[in-house]
């Protein structure tokens, strides 16, 4: 055989052993793992994560961003600066790397909007750099709490992640390399004191489930505390998953799934009810009404058709409750100073006879010691979706969102099965 013919021939069958390797390979962790906190000094309670964001005097600086369900790419407080070396970037700042408005990047990120929010002025390709000769890439962000909008510049960025096995957290790390965009200061006024980003983790080409590292399933779990005390815990990944005391139980083992829906206008998360059914009787959802899955709504809000039925039906079936004057925004309280709050659960009866239980835990919202009221609010008689499921409803519910297949897995309560989001054994131990 020529030499040349049988160079080519091993530099071929290198290549494909090589992309067999690739492709063949499996990490010895299943899942990068983050801490997610409950933060309630915003206008409403909100759910972070926390990621690496930087690695200084051989530390990594932890950072808390908003969990987003909605937004199209990620964008936190940092500094677009071209020339980045040491001792360039201002002291307590994040430098990044900028994303020229020529680049593919600039486009496609601009091309991801779901909807154009009206508030939100034309991106302009005017803008540079002092010394750099390319021009920068400004990317419109809408404030998830006011709606405002503010303009960022797209970056390169970087994150660091730790690994996980679902039972314990590895001190070994990953990095995740998306495009973000670094905001003013001044766009993160209206969230948590030391909330200084916004993670999407919507089904955008650039939210951070699309840069999960290729060899794990494109999925993640949510369960986030219900106290500002305790973390819970997101796993990007596939399971197992496993929370104390409960050290041997895959919390997959307690999942029910449902298809997740998507809308042409939106990166969000959807499912279909069916009715609302409490104690044996439903209250009926038209065919016709989506349902949404909000981190950034605190309650779940029915269109005002489905509300009133809702409440009339919660309001027969607890009588014998003596009721309380509502407390905004809720619809119907109970005085809870001479008696103890006993209600039925409210099912969520979804497609192929599924049903997502909402015990008393995440229907009933104690509002003083005597006053308790149910957590569910009137969306309007036109709202668009007709139901939001909000995140007091989420709290201490173990929540699989897989990508790859589309579906929703859901545990229900975990009060119930002896266990909650903030037993997840988050103590970092030397990896695989």
């Amino acid at each position: 055989m020529h030499l040349s013919l049988q160079l080519f021939v091993i530099v071929l069958a290198f290549v494909s052993y090589e992309h067999e390797a690739i492709a063949a390979y499996v990490p010895p962790y299943t899942s990068y793992v983050f801490p997610v906190n409950k933060h309630i000094d915003a206008a409403k309670p909100l759910y972070s994560i926390q990621i690496m964001t930087d690695y200084v005097n051989m530390q990594f600086v932890h950072e808390n961003f908003l969990i987003d369900f909605d937004a199209p790419f990620i964008w936190y407080n940092c500094i677009v600066q071209w020339n980045i070396y040491p001792g360039s970037c201002p002291t307590n700042a994040l430098c990044r790397s900028p994303v020229s408005c020529e680049e593919y990047q600039c486009t496609d990120v601009r091309a991801s909007y779901s909807s154009k929010n009206p508030s939100c002025a034309l991106e302009t390709n005017s803008s540079t750099l002092p010394g750099w000769g390319f021009c920068t890439c400004p990317v419109n962000v809408v404030n998830p709490l006011t709606g405002s909008c503010s303009q960022a510049l797209l970056n390169y960025d970087n994150f660091w992640v730790n690994t996980s096995d679902g039972r314990n957290a590895f001190d070994g790390f990953s990095g995740a390399y998306p495009n973000a965009a670094c905001a003013p200061s001044s766009s993160f006024a209206s969230l948590p004191t030391n909330v200084t980003g916004v993670m999407a983790f919507s089904s955008s080409p650039y939210a951070m489930p699309a840069y999960i590292y290729q060899p794990l399933k494109k999925a993640f779990a949510l369960c986030i505390p219900s106290n500002i005390y305790t973390s819970g815990v997101l796993f990007f990944g596939t399971g197992p998953y496993y929370l104390l005391p409960q050290s041997n139980i895959d919390v997959r083992s307690y999942l029910s799934y449902t298809p997740l829906l998507k809308r042409q206008d939106s990166f969000g998360y959807f499912i279909t009810i069916n009715s609302i059914v409490i104690k044996k009787r439903s209250i009926n959802v038209p065919a016709n009404i989506t349902t949404k899955l909000s981190t950034t709504e605190p309650y779940t809000s029915l269109r005002t058709d489905i509300y009133n039925g809702v409440i009339r039906r919660f309001s027969m079936v607890t009588k014998r409750i003596p009721h309380a004057k509502p407390v905004a925004p809720f619809g119907l309280c109970y005085s809870t100073s001479t008696t103890s709050l006993k209600v039925p659960d409210i099912n969520f009866n979804l497609p192929d006879g599924k049903n997502w239980i909402v015990s008393v835990s995440n229907s009933i919202k104690q509002i003083t010691n005597e006053v308790a009221c149910l957590a569910f609010v009137d969306g309007g008689a036109t709202s668009e979706p007709g139901i939001v499921i909000g995140t007091f409803q989420f709290e201490d519910n173990f929540l699989e969102f897989n990508l790859e297949d589309s579906t929703l897995g859901f545990s229900s309560s975990l009060l119930r099965k002896q266990t909650s989001c903030a037993n997840f054994n988050s103590t970092l131990v030397h990896g695989p």
